[in-house]
């Protein structure tokens, strides 16, 4: 890998345009190495685990409106369109709103992949706006494979190096550029596009994290959707020559200076040198619950002591429990846990969104429950269950220095994401135990690898796709790097027969 340092400069200084960070993620975006077997087989892992969280959520509200949205958008004229999920094969739409509406199914649920550095990322929100202009261009599935693990190391790259919610700015403004360099590498764009494209893509998708804050809201499934739709559009401005705000990074008016560490703000970025392979995407890990990543591994201890104390998950447990202590890193005490100060994430009636981002409440709700299911979970009767709320309170976090360092290590094999729980009941005794990774991760107790991915796909498509629509799918991904422009349409789920329109389609402006 290269290490890039990326500073502030002046106007006068006229920084080199080969010397901007924009520029040096666009040269990685037109590198032409080959994708390795590892990643490309990684890449299908993550196409089928986006079509299954998508395919879970066609109902939801926020994907409904989403997909009204875009329906509202037919196909435009430079392309042949763009699928949707839920809709069927023969319909297709212009391709940023595709993006939109695939790219809320794709996040409502909180359930697909992550990467977390300094700062968080769903790498996966990539893959809605590269394969939506994949279909509309015309292009392969080999195409898509490359778009796609060029997206994945750009996002990947800068949430090691470039940390945004420090300074309350929400992380899909690493998504934009790596949407916008993901999309040029699948178009076969020159380095001088890709880069003005980036920085559009980055100058438009720069936001607070109060989406993040307090009552969560809906549009932290559609915020990710915005910075995908965002790129698209920045790719086709860039492709008709016009261009973007230069230096985007390290102007003196520039993201650097005033949205994140200022005027004397140094990074390092590392990013592939010329001819080395992208195989970021490895680095990054999925879900097996439906909840913020930082909850998984505690989802999975929960789910332990469970079986192993099943004293603790009865009304006469939930009494003889003094309080539940987790101690954990930085971001979880802070984001999730009760150092955010966040007292809807104690309150029975607070909205999914928040309840996921609540750890008081998932490890309660594991602890008692034994399992943790991606609606009965969050339900309002679950929330509201007496017993729950009372041992629900009796939940904080603190942070822990070990496991805040631990957190950010760049060492694989000691990076971790759960913490130490103890439990002090009323009479004195105590229950502790610890967590590193989730059971899912790649260094964890039981690893998702296709069986698990296709597992995830077959459990949550069972209800709202038909067994052959299930398998015509996971046929065809399975095969995606031989897939030529006409069968790559056929990646997206087709609902069952009268699903969609069982729902009433918002009314807007379009």
């Amino acid at each position: 890998m290269d290490q890039h340092e990326v500073r502030v400069h002046k106007s006068e200084e006229n920084l080199a345009r080969k010397d901007q960070l924009a520029w040096k993620i666009a040269e990685v975006a037109t590198d032409s190495v080959d994708v390795t077997p590892e990643v490309t087989d990684m890449v299908i892992n993550r196409m089928i685990d986006n079509a299954a969280v998508a395919t879970a959520s066609l109902l939801r509200a926020p994907v409904i409106a989403a997909r009204s949205q875009a329906s509202a958008h037919p196909v435009s004229i430079g392309g042949s369109g763009s699928t949707i999920f839920g809709k069927t094969l023969d319909r297709r739409f212009s391709p940023e709103w595709a993006a939109w509406a695939n790219g809320v199914a794709v996040r409502e649920l909180d359930y697909h992949d992550t990467f977390l550095a300094a700062d968080y990322s769903h790498p996966g929100d990539n893959i809605p706006p590269i394969l939506a202009v994949a279909q509309h261009a015309g292009r392969t599935g080999a195409d898509l494979v490359r778009g796609i693990a060029t997206g994945y190391e750009i996002q990947i790259d800068l949430v090691k190096a470039i940390c945004l919610h420090a300074h309350k700015i929400d992380h899909v403004a690493h998504l934009g550029p790596s949407a916008a360099a993901g999309i040029g590498t699948l178009l076969g764009l020159d380095t001088a596009t890709i880069f003005q494209a980036i920085g559009q893509a980055l100058h438009t998708t720069t936001a607070t994290r109060q989406s993040r804050k307090g009552e969560i809201s809906s549009w932290k499934a559609y915020a990710p959707a915005f910075a995908g739709k965002m790129a698209v559009e920045a790719v086709d401005r860039a492709m008709r020559g016009e261009t973007s705000p230069t230096p985007i990074y390290e102007g003196e008016d520039g993201v650097i200076a005033w949205l994140l560490d200022g005027p004397d703000a140094r990074y390092t970025v590392p990013l592939p040198a010329h001819g080395e392979a992208k195989t970021a995407i490895l680095d990054s890990y999925t879900k097996e619950h439906s909840a913020e990543y930082q909850a998984q591994a505690w989802i999975d201890l929960a789910r332990k002591l469970h079986h192993e104390h099943p004293e603790l998950s009865d009304a006469n447990g939930v009494e003889a429990i003094e309080r539940i202590v987790i101690h954990t890193s930085h971001h979880t005490h802070f984001v999730i846990g009760s150092g955010a100060n966040d007292p809807q994430k104690y309150d029975p009636s607070a909205s999914r969104e928040t309840l996921d981002h609540s750890i008081p409440y998932i490890f309660t709700v594991a602890l008692q429950d034994g399992e943790w299911h991606h609606e009965r979970s969050y339900s309002p009767e679950r929330a509201n269950r007496p017993d729950t709320v009372e041992l629900w309170k009796k939940v904080t976090t603190e942070e822990d220095a070990e496991w805040t360092r631990r957190y950010h290590s760049l060492d694989p094999a000691e990076k971790a994401f759960g913490g130490r729980v103890e439990i002090t009941m009323k009479d004195g005794s105590t229950i502790v135990d610890e967590i590193a990774v989730a059971d899912a991760h790649p260094l964890g107790a039981r690893p998702f690898a296709r069986e698990q991915y296709i597992a995830k796909f077959r459990t949550l498509a069972e209800h709202v796709l038909d067994v052959e629509e299930i398998e015509r799918f996971l046929d065809l991904v399975q095969r995606l790097p031989e897939l030529d422009a006409e069968e790559l349409v056929g990646l997206t789920v087709v609902a069952k027969h009268g699903l969609l329109s069982s729902v009433d389609n918002p009314e807007g402006l379009f």
